[in-house]
Formats: C-alpha cells, sequence, structure tokens
C-alpha cells in the first residue's frame, strides 16, 4: 500500500514522501493519526506541485542549516553533573542537558533534534543534531564533575 506522508516520522521518511507500508498500518495507524494519506494518482499531482513549488524555500533552510553546522561544528560544550568519586555519574546525561548548553552559548535548538548515547561516565562525547533533513552535525561535549 502506497501512502504519501504528512510529516517527517523517524525510521520512515520525511514529509511529502510516498512510502509503502503494510496495509495495515497505513489503515489503522498512519491515515487515522493525520500522519499520512493514501497515494492516489491526483494526490501524487498535488504533492509533485507543492514541491515544485516550495524547492526555492527549501533550499534557503537547507542553506542556513549548513551555516549553522559550521558554527557549531567547532564549538566545545562543557556539561557539569553529579558524579562519584570513580567518575560515574548519578543518573544521565540527556539532550535536554545539551539542548541547555547549547542555549547558554547562544544556540536554540529543540532538544527533539539532538540524538545521544547513554551517557553514564565523565569524559568527551558526541552528539548528533539534525538540523535538516540533508544536515547533520556532530557535537562533541564533555562532561565534568560538579
Amino acid at each position: 500500500m502506497q501512502v504519501i506522508l504528512l510529516t517527517d516520522l523517524a525510521n520512515l521518511g520525511h514529509k511529502d514522501d510516498i512510502i509503502n507500508v503494510k496495509p495495515g498500518y497505513g489503515r489503522n495507524y498512519l491515515i487515522p493519526q493525520g500522519y499520512a494519506i493514501l497515494a492516489t494518482e491526483s494526490a501524487k499531482k498535488v504533492v509533485a506541485e507543492n514541491i515544485k513549488q516550495r524547492a526555492h524555500k527549501e533550499a534557503k533552510l537547507k542553506a542556513e542549516a549548513q551555516e549553522l553546522a559550521t558554527k557549531l561544528e567547532n564549538l566545545k560544550l562543557t556539561i557539569g553533573a553529579k558524579t562519584s568519586s570513580s567518575g560515574k555519574i548519578f543518573g544521565s546525561v540527556n539532550n535536554i542537558m545539551v539542548s541547555e548548553a547549547l542555549q547558554a552559548q547562544g544556540f536554540e535548538i529543540d532538544r527533539k533534534k539532538i540524538a545521544l548515547k547513554e551517557i553514564k561516565e565523565v569524559g568527551t562525547h558526541t552528539a548528533v543534531i539534525k538540523l535538516h533533513r540533508d544536515v547533520k552535525v556532530n557535537v562533541e561535549f564533555e562532561v565534568v564533575s560538579e
């Protein structure tokens, strides 16, 4: 079953992508939740026209994301966390803490765009920030003991 996505969905696709899904997933979840519509010929034509009209705006957004990515690549963040004497963190460092550290440096980045592995030790780690569908940047940060 082919559907057209109305929003970006992780591990599935981006807005206006035409994807194949199992019929039950499409009819029982994606379409009723408003995440997708059925990919009929007329709907495909409408999506193609929308993509054509939006191409210029999309190029501008991508250029802004590239510019921000170059600024973020050279950035060094320091995040303080409460630790034990052996260097283990009580709890863990999450994307909210990274987002707050970026805000302190003057960058407004939504926490949902930041992907981290589980961090439970003091040291240098890397966060992946998805600024645009085609632009991802790795930001290194150091976790220190408070």
